[in-house]
């Protein structure tokens, strides 16, 4: 098992109806993931709508879940600014998190080296544990393999990696190349049970919001040995990972649908995720009573 657990969900931010920032139903959300199958948490990633939260909002987050849960909090610190990244690091840091997660610098594509040196600057901003977040589709540059391995080696709280390169065999290289004791979670559910078969510990998933007990069992089947298993678990998901995210409901606003179907706190996303196209609510339903968890 990874140091933050094998299963995590990339909590998505509760606001109220006018778009306020609602900690105790973010309080009440953490709990509830806990109760359904979630070893640990991540908040105010990108699907915690990160990029339209203030520092102060996020900091805020970071300690409502801490002192609602007892299980890992990872708090997304990240931005395409090394200074407001730093910035949000010490203040996750002074919220009391368990670790921090770093993005890629997104939209301005920076070059390899001043990947390496912001990693650098956020990883010595904190005394925590730091996951590198890869997401290319997102940030527009890939964290090459060997930047990844080289900070692994040369940083000791670079400890592990969030992977949503969509490229297992190239995670496989990474793991080849990086120190001993470095964890890869899968950053993209559709891909974890490959990842797994690679050397991945664990995944920040966002279908786990409604299938953390099923991803569980995914990872009970698959590290038991029962791999024909694993697989139909797996295969029980389709549907879930199709649903969280698509070009007229981009994640998180498929999520936080779900949410509110299971009666849980959600409210709606900030702008410019934009509004609910209609019919998703029925999706959700169909999608919950497919796998049971209705």
């Amino acid at each position: 098992m990874g140091r933050f657990g094998r299963v995590l969900t990339a909590m998505v931010t509760p606001f109220t109806d006018d778009g306020a920032l609602d900690l105790d139903g973010s309080a009440r959300l953490a709990r509830w993931l806990v109760a359904h199958g979630n070893e640990g948490l991540v908040v105010a990633g990108t699907t915690g709508e990160s990029p339209t939260l203030t520092h102060t909002e996020q900091a805020d987050l970071v300690a409502a879940v801490v002192d609602a849960v007892d299980v890992p909090v990872v708090a997304g610190a990240g931005s395409n600014d090394t200074r407001a990244a730093i910035d949000l690091t010490e203040r996750c840091t002074q919220a009391g998190a368990s670790g921090i997660l770093h993005v890629a610098g997104y939209y301005n594509r920076p070059s390899q080296a001043g990947l390496d040196s912001h990693f650098r600057h956020c990883a010595d901003a904190t005394s925590l544990p730091v996951i590198i977040y890869d997401i290319p589709g997102r940030t527009g540059r890939k964290v090459a393999t060997e930047t990844l391995a080289r900070l692994a080696h040369e940083v000791p709280n670079i400890v592990g990696l969030k992977d949503a390169a969509g490229s297992p065999a190239e995670t496989a290289r990474l793991l080849e190349m990086a120190p001993d004791g470095f964890e890869v979670y899968s950053g993209d559910d559709s891909l974890t049970l490959p990842l797994l078969s690679v050397g991945a510990v664990g995944v920040i998933g966002v279908a786990t919001h409604w299938a953390g007990r099923h991803m569980a069992a995914m990872f009970d089947a698959f590290e038991s040995g029962r791999v024909a298993e694993a697989a139909a678990i797996n295969r029980s998901l389709l549907d879930s990972y199709d649903f969280e995210s698509g070009d007229d409901a981009p994640n998180p606003v498929p999520t936080k649908c779900m949410m509110r179907v299971l009666g849980l706190p959600a409210g709606p996303c900030r702008l410019p995720m934009g509004p609910e196209p209609s019919g998703l609510e029925d999706r959700a339903r169909e999608v919950l009573s497919a796998l049971g968890a209705g």
